[in-house]
C-alpha cells in the first residue's frame, strides 16, 4: 500500500541533508502523491531556489515554503442558491466516483440549511443511478423526479425545472451519466442537459460540478479535462478522501484549469461531507 505523501515528506527529514538529492525525492514524493509530474519538478525547483536563497535547511521552515507554493493553485469556492428562482446544479463525473451518493450529500446539505430541494435522475441509461437517488430522496426527505429507463435524461431537467418554478422557485441537484468508454455518446447527451439546464434556470442559477475520485491520482486531471471543453465545469468536488489520501490531484486540477474546490466528502454517510478549506487540505496533505 502506497503512503501518504505527508508521511512521504516527514520520510525524508530522517537523515538527509537538504542537497539536490533531497529535492529530486520530494519530486517523487509529491508524483506518488499523485500530483503531476510537470507540476512536481516545477514547486521542487521553485522551493529549492527559495530555500537557497533564504538560506533555509530547517524542516519547519522548508514545510512552510511549501504550503506556500500550494496554496496559490487551489481555492475555495461557494454556491448559494437564490431565492424564489429556479437554481439548478448540475453533476458531473465518470462512474465509480461516488456521484450519485454526492447528490445525496450535496441535495441534505441545502436541505438543512433551508432550500427547497428536488433531486432529479438524470442518468436515465443506468437503471441502478435511479433507483440508488430514488433511495436516498426516500431516506432524506427529498422529492426525486425520474423517467422511465433508457428515457431522455434532459427532460427529466425539463421536468424538474417546471415543478421547481411551480412551486416558486428551489435547488435542482440533477445526477448525470458518466460513461467515458462511450465518450461521444456520453458528451453529446451531457450538451443536451447543459442546453435545457441553461434555458430554465434563472440567470446566473446554473452551475456544473464535477466530483472527483480523491484516490484516482491523475486519471483525476484527464477527466476534469474531458468535462471542461465538453460542457465546462464551475466548481469540483473530491471524493473518498481523508487525511491518508494522497490528494495531490486538487493542485494539479487547480493550477491546469483555475477550478475551484466546493466540497470536500470524507465517508460514506450523509453528513460526511464539508466545505473545502484550502488551509486544512494543504495541512493534511503535507502533514503537521
Amino acid at each position: 500500500m502506497k503512503i501518504s505523501f505527508a508521511q512521504a515528506f516527514k520520510n525524508l527529514f530522517t537523515s538527509r541533508k537538504i542537497d539536490e538529492e533531497f529535492f529530486e525525492n520530494l519530486t517523487d514524493a509529491l508524483v506518488e502523491g499523485d500530483m503531476g509530474a510537470k507540476l512536481a519538478y516545477e514547486i521542487c525547483d521553485q522551493l529549492e531556489k527559495i530555500c537557497r536563497e533564504k538560506k533555509i535547511s530547517d524542516e519547519s521552515e522548508i514545510k512552510n515554503e511549501l504550503k506556500k507554493l500550494l496554496s496559490s493553485m487551489v481555492r475555495a469556492c461557494e454556491f448559494t442558491p437564490e431565492k424564489g428562482k429556479v437554481n439548478i446544479y448540475m453533476m458531473l463525473g465518470v462512474n465509480g466516483v461516488g456521484k450519485t451518493t454526492s447528490a445525496a450529500k450535496i441535495a441534505r446539505l441545502y436541505k438543512e440549511r433551508g432550500e427547497r430541494v428536488i433531486m432529479a435522475a438524470s442518468d436515465t441509461f443506468r437503471a441502478a443511478a435511479e433507483e440508488q437517488l430514488e433511495m436516498h430522496g426516500e431516506r432524506l426527505g427529498i422529492r426525486v423526479i425520474s423517467h422511465q429507463h433508457g428515457s431522455d435524461p434532459s427532460a427529466v431537467v425539463f421536468d424538474a425545472a417546471e415543478s421547481c418554478r411551480a412551486n416558486g422557485g428551489g435547488l435542482i441537484i440533477a445526477d448525470t451519466a458518466g460513461r467515458l468508454h462511450n465518450k461521444e455518446n456520453l458528451v453529446r447527451e451531457l450538451q443536451k442537459i447543459d442546453r435545457i439546464a441553461a434555458q430554465k434556470a434563472d440567470k446566473g442559477c446554473f452551475k456544473k460540478i464535477l466530483v472527483i475520485d480523491g484516490t484516482t491520482g491523475q486519471n483525476a486531471l484527464r477527466q476534469a479535462e474531458v468535462f471542461s471543453e465538453s460542457v465546462g465545469v464551475d466548481a469540483i468536488v473530491i471524493t473518498k478522501y481523508d487525511s491518508t489520501a494522497r490528494g495531490g490531484c486538487v493542485f494539479t486540477i487547480g493550477k491546469e484549469l483555475s477550478l475551484p474546490v466546493l466540497f470536500v466528502c470524507t465517508g460514506e454517510k450523509y453528513e460526511d461531507i464539508r466545505p473545502f478549506e484550502p488551509e486544512k487540505y494543504i495541512e493534511e496533505f503535507i502533514g503537521n
